[in-house]
């Protein structure tokens, strides 16, 4: 078992079953990309498992849904160093379907395109998680497959189809969030300049409820300032 001491902190490799189970094929990939030469993977930390663990002691969190669940960790983490939550978002996803027996049916292209505006889905129910000193924040814009089975115990909206995989292709471009003033560059507008949800989503050219998502997160950040209401539209200022 891998033992190292990181900034008067033992941190160990965590038995191959924690951490793993169920662990797609994505976040494996990102997870071992990350942590890099030197580092260690399935570390436990005190009572926690980290996905990584650098060479230089910063802590390594690959999350794809919400950030609600990695508080209490992060928390604990952020007493002994740095920690960076990578957030992977597909901007392209090709949907291989195969049998029971994992032939190959088909492959095609889905038309759902993720954007980095998809950091504030995950931040919805954790708002204050980037100021918690020592989190740097880095969405990964990835190309992904995503593998399918035939087996018909899948949701119905795939008509039965189950989602078994999902396999990284390629990383467009990563965002690095260190601060809170690194996320001005989702506001266009200038600082005395005021503006609504609706007046975001126009100029921004994203849906109103992403708007209205990301405007919540970035005032509970004090990125912007909701100073009052025009009709019946919330008005807001940098």
């Amino acid at each position: 078992m891998v033992i190292k001491k990181i900034k008067n902190l033992s941190v160990k490799k965590a038995p191959k079953i924690i951490g793993t189970r169920n662990e797609s094929s994505l976040h494996r990939t990102l997870k071992f990309q990350y942590a890099g030469p030197g580092g260690i993977t399935e570390a436990e930390v005190g009572e926690y498992v980290t996905d990584g663990v650098r060479k230089n002691g910063e802590y390594i969190e690959i999350q794809t849904g919400s950030f609600a669940p990695l508080v209490k960790k992060i928390n604990e983490f952020t007493k002994h160093g740095k920690v960076r939550i990578i957030h992977p978002i597909a901007v392209k996803k090709i949907i291989e379907v195969y049998d029971q027996q994992k032939k190959l049916l088909y492959r095609r292209k889905s038309p759902a395109k993720g954007s980095s505006w998809g950091i504030f889905d995950a931040l919805l129910f954790a708002p204050h998680l980037p100021l918690v000193k020592g989190v740097i924040i880095e969405i990964t814009m990835v190309e992904i497959i995503e593998k399918r089975i035939k087996d018909g115990k899948g949701s119905w909206r795939r008509n039965g189809i189950s989602i078994y995989d999902k396999e990284l292709a390629a990383i467009q471009e990563t965002i690095i969030l260190k601060k809170p003033k690194d996320y001005l560059k989702f506001i266009p507008f200038n600082k005395n300049e005021e503006f609504t949800t609706a007046a975001l989503a126009k100029k921004a050219g994203i849906k109103i409820n992403i708007a209205r998502k990301a405007l919540y997160v970035l005032a509970k950040m004090n990125v912007v300032n909701r100073i009052g209401k025009k009709s019946n539209a919330w008005v807001y200022k940098l």
